[in-house]
């Protein structure tokens, strides 16, 4: 019988997540099916139960939903708890539905897989305090990083992001502030966690902060370099990626948690990247 998987968003029809979960289930021969499904920004739970009641087998949740899958959810993994956020539903026994979140692991593996960085002793920002953000701090901490500072507009998001992520690794030097909190400093890798780029703009933050080799890495992804990564060539980064990877790879832990089977991530990522530049051209 053929498995039903869904992604829940709104917008949704600009979703690459139906393309990437078809390569999966093609490449690794599992029987399943994955659709886009448009839920109103006001009834969520009611898409999401009749999904599930009608033999949905799992779903993703893309914005704005993340915060209405963590209500949704009867258990929560550790870090989909920590994160505050679920973009990953399953249904488990006794009709439970799981919920976790595999964009922090996502944009890890990103990092470390397909760019070949080490994530051991960096200094890193992360900027913006949302949802985006908080699915990331538990994995970069994981990962080793020597300090990790979290700068958003209101610094008081950023304090209580930290707050919860205290003591993870107590080696970790983590850090909150605004935009002006960070002259003076230079990090090894600068993440935007923030939507700014899907507006053209990009935060507020000062000049001088990319080390020597520095990493500029934005979680947006288009066909052409982002507003950040133009932004962070300009100002000394060494090295800049969108998140298009992020993307995959975040998808390919959701597919494994699904699936059981962990599907292989280069080719697909290859793959996607030439279709949006093929979209951007057409």
């Amino acid at each position: 019988m053929t498995d039903t998987y869904a992604v829940f968003g709104n917008p949704i029809a600009h979703s690459k997540s139906p393309l990437i979960h078809g390569w999966f289930a093609e490449q690794t021969g599992q029987d399943m099916t994955y659709q886009a499904l448009l839920a109103p920004e006001d009834d969520f739970q009611g898409h999401a139960e009749a999904f599930f009641a009608e033999g949905g087998q799992g779903a993703n949740v893309t914005v704005p939903f993340k915060l209405d899958a963590l209500v949704f959810a009867d258990k929560l993994s550790p870090r989909a708890r920590r994160a505050g956020a679920v973009n990953t539903l399953q249904k488990g026994q006794n009709e439970e539905i799981y919920g976790d979140n595999t964009d922090g692991i996502g944009l890890v593996r990103d990092l470390t897989d397909n760019l070949g960085l080490d994530l051991k002793g960096k200094r890193v920002l992360l900027v913006g305090a949302g949802g985006a953000a908080r699915g990331a701090v538990e994995p970069l901490i994981n990962a080793g990083v020597a300090r990790l500072k979290i700068a958003n507009r209101t610094p008081e998001k950023a304090q209580q992001l930290i707050k919860i992520f205290h003591g993870l690794q107590p080696e970790a030097e983590l850090a909150a502030g605004n935009w002006d909190s960070l002259e003076g400093s230079q990090f090894d890798l600068i993440i935007n966690a923030t939507s700014a780029s899907l507006s053209g703009s990009v935060p507020p933050l000062p000049r001088g902060l990319f080390a020597p080799g520095a990493v500029a890495y934005d979680m947006m992804y288009a066909a052409r370099p982002t507003p950040f990564m133009s932004w962070a060539e300009d100002v000394g980064a060494s090295e800049v990626s969108d998140g298009l990877g992020m993307l995959v790879e975040q998808a390919a832990e959701a597919f494994f948690l699904w699936r059981q089977v962990r599907p292989e991530t280069t080719g697909i990522l290859h793959r996607l990247r030439m279709l949006l530049q093929e979209e951007a051209h057409g």
